[in-house]
Formats: C-alpha cells, sequence, structure tokens
C-alpha cells in the first residue's frame, strides 16, 4: 500500500498488461478445470473443446456457459474441483427456494478473498485508523466474513455488528465512534429512519463519513437519500457467492462505475436473449470468469445482473475496467401485460417524491385474463402528519411518473408511514400472486 493504492503496480497496470495477464491465468484455469472438474470436462467433450484451443482472449467465447442452476443440479459440492481436505470454508446464497448455491473456499480462495476485499475497502478510503461496522449478515452469506476479512487485512478496528438489534447497533456506531459502515443499501435507509425514531442525528452524533453497500440493486435515488440523511459519502460494491462474496468489483473516489479486478476475473456482456457477446459499452448480462478460484471454480458463469463495461481510463488512475451500476436483474424483471418491468425502475420513481418514504411494494396478480399490478407506496413520518397534503393529487403524480419510467399504468396506493415491512436483510419488494395463474 502506498496512501491511493493498496496495490498500486496492480491497480494501475497498462491495458495490454492486464490483457496478457489474463489470458495467461485463463490457459491455466481452462487446463485446471478440464484436468481436476467432471463438470467441466463433460462440458468440453460434448462440444469437442479441448484446453489447447484456447489461445487467445477471444477464444474464451468457445466456452459453453455456467449457469446458476448447475450449480443447484450439483448441490452440494458437485462441482468442487479440490480434495475434501483442501476445503477450508463453506458459504451458502441466501435464496429461500430449492438448493442454495454452495461456496467452497480452499485456503487460496480465501486469501485471494480477503486481498481483493482488503483492496477494495482501501479503494474506497478504508485506512486501518478507521472503525468499520459491519451489519451484513454473519454466517452462509458472504457478506459479513468478506468485509471482516477485508478490514483484518488492512488493520482497521472492527465492529461484527451482523443483522439485527438495531437500536442497539446505533448505540455501538455512537459509542465506538464508527467512521464506515458495510451493509445493505435496504438497511442502510432502515437505519436511517430507526436513528431519526431515536433521536440521532448521524450528522452530528456520530463519526461516519462513508459507507460500503452492495448486495441488491440500489437506485441513485437511494444513493442520494443515504447521503442526504447520514451526511456520508456512498460506495457500490459487487459479488457473488459464486465468484467469491463481496469483492469483484468496487468504485473508488470518482463514483463513474465499478472496478472490475481484472487480475482476478474476465467480464464480459452477453444479450441475454441470444447469448451474444457485446461489444464494450453495450447494456447487457455481465458474464464472469474467475481466473484463481481453486475450490469451485467458474468459466463464463452467467449472473443475470444488467450492466455495461467501460476501459476507458478513470481519473483516479486505475486502469481495472468499470462495471456502471446494476440496474436490475433478468430473473428478477417481471413481464406484466407483456412489457418489461424492473424493480429498480419503480423504486426510481418512487425516489421523486419527498412525500414518500423508501419503502415500497411492487404487488401483481391476474385474477382474471389480465395482469394487476399494483405500487403499494409509503409516506414519510412528516408528510403523514401533513393535514394539507392533497393524497389524490400525489396518487396521481405517482402514477404519472411510474407510466412514464416503465410505460404501463400501475395502480398505486399510498400507506402509513411504518405499514411496509422493513428488513435487516435483502429487501423484498415483489409479491407475485400469479404463480399457478399463468
Amino acid at each position: 500500500m502506498d496512501g491511493k493504492y493498496w496495490n498500486r503496480k496492480i491497480e494501475t497496470m497498462p491495458r495490454q498488461d492486464i490483457k496478457n495477464y489474463q489470458l495467461q491465468k485463463l490457459k491455466e484455469q481452462v487446463n485446471y478445470c478440464y484436468e481436476k472438474s467432471n463438470f467441466y470436462r463433460k462440458k468440453f467433450d460434448a462440444i469437442n473443446l479441448k484446453p489447447k484451443d484456447i489461445q487467445t482472449i477471444e477464444d474464451l467465447q468457445k466456452i459453453p456457459f455456467t449457469v446458476k442452476s448447475d450449480l443447484k443440479d450439483n448441490y452440494p459440492l458437485g462441482m468442487v474441483t479440490a480434495s475434501p481436505s483442501e476445503i477450508v470454508e463453506v458459504h451458502a446464497s441466501s435464496g429461500t427456494t430449492g438448493n442454495p448455491i454452495i461456496g467452497a473456499y480452499t485456503q487460496n480462495d480465501i486469501e485471494i478473498w480477503q486481498e481483493l476485499m482488503a483492496r477494495s475497502i482501501y479503494t474506497t478510503g478504508g485506512r486501518p485508523q478507521d472503525v468499520i461496522h459491519i451489519a451484513y449478515g454473519y454466517g452462509l452469506f458472504t457478506g459479513g466474513f468478506g468485509f471482516h476479512y477485508g478490514a483484518q487485512k488492512i488493520g482497521a478496528k472492527i465492529v461484527p455488528a451482523s443483522s439485527g438489534m438495531t437500536q442497539r447497533q446505533i448505540k455501538l456506531m455512537k459509542d465506538l465512534e464508527v467512521t464506515m459502515l458495510a451493509c445493505t443499501p435496504s438497511f442502510a435507509v432502515y437505519l436511517s429512519e430507526a436513528m431519526t425514531q431515536e433521536g440521532v442525528d448521524p450528522k452530528k452524533d456520530l463519526k461516519l463519513k462513508r459507507g460500503m453497500f452492495g448486495a441488491e440493486p440500489w437506485s441513485s435515488k437511494i444513493r442520494e437519500r443515504i447521503e442526504q440523511e447520514m451526511g456520508i459519502e456512498t460506495f457500490d460494491i459487487y459479488g457473488l457467492t459464486e465468484l467469491c462474496g463481496p469483492g469483484v468489483s468496487i468504485e473508488c473516489e470518482e463514483h463513474t462505475g465499478l472496478h472490475v479486478w481484472e487480475d482476478h476475473f474476465i467480464v464480459e456482456t452477453i444479450d441475454p436473449d441470444t447469448g451474444e457477446v457485446l461489444a464494450e459499452g453495450k447494456e447487457g448480462e455481465l458474464v464472469f470468469t474467475a481466473l484463481t478460484k481453486t475450490g469451485i471454480p467458474m468459466l463464463r458463469y452467467r449472473t443475470r445482473d444488467i450492466s455495461k463495461i467501460d476501459i476507458n481510463p478513470c481519473r483516479c488512475g486505475r486502469t481495472h475496467a468499470r462495471m456502471t451500476h446494476i440496474t436490475g436483474r433478468t430473473d428478477d424483471m417481471l413481464i406484466i401485460r407483456g412489457v418489461n418491468v424492473f424493480p429498480s425502475q419503480i423504486e426510481y420513481a418512487v425516489m421523486d417524491f419527498s412525500e414518500l418514504s423508501a419503502q415500497y411494494l411492487i404487488v401483481v396478480d391476474r385474477p382474471g385474463a389480465l395482469d394487476t399490478f399494483t405500487v403499494k407506496v409509503e409516506m414519510t413520518e412528516k408528510a403523514a402528519q401533513n393535514s394539507q397534503l392533497d393524497r389524490k393529487t400525489l396518487k396521481s403524480d405517482i402514477q404519472k411518473r411510474i407510466h412514464i419510467i416503465t410505460g404501463i399504468s400501475a395502480d398505486v396506493e399510498i400507506v402509513q408511514y411504518g405499514e411496509l415491512p422493513r428488513t435487516e436483510g435483502k429487501a423484498k419488494r415483489v409479491l407475485d400472486l400469479r404463480k399457478g395463474k399463468m
């Protein structure tokens, strides 16, 4: 580390050097997968593809995609390539249906994860003198441990709060003079609301300077609200259990996208419908190849996350490609009356109204032949107490805004402050009642 960078040599490596390094690692990883993974050997043999056929970065496109169902079908450890004695840690996705996604780590995987998280935290301005409050869940979810490992490597003081006991967390943040917060953006909003109720002003009563938020898509409007209410600088962080957990990419102080750590990952964007690889700068589904994973390797993993890639130099001096903020997930996309709707679009619309809190719920049903589309929104505590507020006009304005953004009409239901459920983990924004009615 040398002031601005955790690892200047790697973070500012010339683009051609990055590509050369990636090609070397790709060849090694393809050979490793073919030799050690029954899953990948079968995939290769099915199309008569051999490791020697991968001679350029572009040859990566010859390799079939890996998808989430592959991991579920091979649950729990069918895709592990290391010996049982080499697996030192296991994590799992937070999914609630079917088999979870398993992440099995060798000691090498843990050390790389720790290095990536240290690099990421340092990129946001985290330093040894910081007190980092980690409110991501600890346990099978990768969030808590990922930040913990990275903060340990930096040498920062850690408050491993995990989730729950919100009032206790606020007290600890104040008394321990926490300077950095790591959690989901929805929990940050929840914390901010709880602080108001507890009579705590984060701008005056806390030492909080920065927040590192991820694990769910969040709009620029949510960012603005968190920064305004907490008086902090926010950073988007990205990761997946399938790749390592958090630490795949991170925003720098320029806030012009998330730097993908390309010495460990190759990122592509594809058309989610056809699988065609898109040109750099075109929005599509992100596909990652992990170059250094040894527990469960991942070649061309389809994330279902929508973004685009920018390889132009960043003003921060880092040369690693940047991905834009996730605008949605293809598996979260709702098709309502033939129109594609992302929850993030509704969030963006709702956040345009100062009278509304950050809570909303999309309810879709099909009681007859057609879909019904209802958006439940919640007033702020201040707005709820305003007897002069014209709710009929507010409802109409919200409906118009949703229609402009999505191209579809929605019924809007305005509820009182506190009526919509809060969560200390990932927010649940959609209630689709059409299942079984299609």
